[in-house]
């Protein structure tokens, strides 16, 4: 047993970042920054996200559902990092090293500068940080790390948040980077990664149901790049592959010359992605009609066919209305209200809407199709996939550049739109 004296700067419980008594303030000029400082995980889809590459120093959250994917994930990160010759500290208080092993077999080869630890105790994790001065840490999961001077059980509010908080002084003061691991339920009650969004630089959510084959890997919060960018990933037997085209594989499989279907843009970030709408409107056999939206707003739903009803004279009070993004994708942007009001007046008409017809805008309560965002980088994905027509707001018409191989068609209301077609 050696006796040793605490150090003067222990930690209390409170947050910040412990600095030297002599610290004073500096001027916005002095500070000098780096731009080829960030390391590139050679993901190219978990690069985008990140904004460009993993920032030094940077905390990272990564949620989602438990058996999404997280772990595989960020394994094959340290497998690529430590390839380049980063060291890698993989923490692990969930899996045994035997377990890890079995699930990175799976993934390939790994460099010896990937180590591994598995241990819950933070004050022993904090330890190990400090001695092996890694340039990447990963945290699996934060909700199993535990601080014995806390009296709470694992996963509670205050542990998780004492060991965020003391993973954030070891990232902003030895300049390493962590990634933290947090599991939401299906209600978003856990204790983990709601309380520590504001703690961290950047937050990532895992969407998308685990049963299924691909992933969404979402930017909620991001202090180094621009929020909401996606990933798209598949789910196979050797790991994550990245989708490099999501728009391709959104319309994969598309009926064609089907009533209620629509093909429609949505800016995630700043990547474009086609999607196919489809709605179907039958006659009600009950005397209140059932409405069901299944990826986008289901009072936005409401709003639109009661528009389409007032400006167009369509009867639908009497019929159920069903609407349906294909491809698993969550949309909430208004860009695709046109695309939504297209799919229904198809169904209700039964008629069919060319193949290789795309449509996009906002429609106001007044039946007015408003403007959106970044209409060129719409169309010009729109016409890389081969579509030969395109109905657009007539405000963004004139501010699109013409691109060979599409046709260009401005609407000023609803109505122009459904004559049109």
């Amino acid at each position: 047993m050696v006796e040793e004296k605490a150090p003067a700067a222990a930690r209390t419980g409170g947050g910040g970042i412990h600095r030297k008594e002599t610290a004073r303030p500096s001027s916005l000029s002095e500070v000098s920054i780096q731009e080829d400082t960030r390391m590139l995980t050679h993901m190219e889809e978990l690069d985008r996200v990140l904004g460009g590459g993993i920032v030094p120093g940077s905390l990272t959250l990564v949620g989602g559902d438990p058996g999404i994917g997280k772990s595989t994930l960020l394994l094959q990160v340290c497998r690529r990092l430590a390839a380049d010759g980063r060291k890698v500290l993989y923490i692990s208080g969930e899996e045994s090293l035997r377990q890890i092993k079995i699930r990175a077999n799976r993934l390939g080869e790994f460099s010896d500068n990937l180590l591994l630890l598995c241990e819950t105790g933070l004050r022993t994790v904090e330890q190990t940080i400090r001695s092996v001065m890694p340039d990447v840490t990963i945290i699996d999961s934060i909700q199993t790390m535990y601080d014995e001077e806390i009296s709470a059980a694992p996963g509670s509010v205050s542990q998780v948040r004492e060991s965020t908080n003391v993973l954030l002084q070891l990232a902003k003061g030895l300049t390493v980077s962590v990634f933290i691991v947090g599991h939401v339920t299906k209600e978003g009650t856990v204790a983990g990664p709601r309380v520590l969004e504001h703690m961290v630089d950047t937050v990532l959510y895992f969407e998308g149901d685990r049963h299924a084959s691909y992933r969404i890997l979402r930017g909620v919060k991001n202090r180094f790049g621009s929020t909401n960018e996606i990933g798209v990933f598949e789910m196979k037997q050797e790991g994550l592959i990245e989708v490099r085209n999501p728009s391709e594989f959104m319309l994969n499989g598309r009926p064609e010359g089907a009533s209620g279907s629509v093909v429609s843009c949505s800016m995630e970030g700043t990547r474009p992605i086609l999607l196919e709408i489809q709605a179907l409107v039958c006659h009600s056999n009950f005397g209140i009609p059932r409405r069901q939206a299944i990826g986008t707003d289901f009072n936005r739903v409401n709003l639109l066919m009661a528009v389409l009803e007032k400006r167009l004279n369509l009867q639908m009070s009497d019929c159920d209305a069903y609407v349906n993004l294909a491809g698993g994708m969550r949309i909430v942007e208004p860009a695709i209200d046109l695309g939504i009001a297209m799919a229904v007046v198809s169904s209700f008409k039964n008629r069919a809407i060319e193949d290789k017809v795309i449509v996009f805008g906002e429609i106001g309560l007044s039946g007015e199709v408003r403007g959106v965002s970044m209409a060129e980088q719409r169309v010009a994905e729109a016409a890389k996939l081969g579509f030969t027509t395109c109905i657009l707001p007539e405000v963004n018409r004139g501010q699109v550049k013409h691109i060979k191989g599409i046709r260009l068609i401005g609407v000023r209301t609803v109505r122009d739109a459904v004559d049109f077609i």
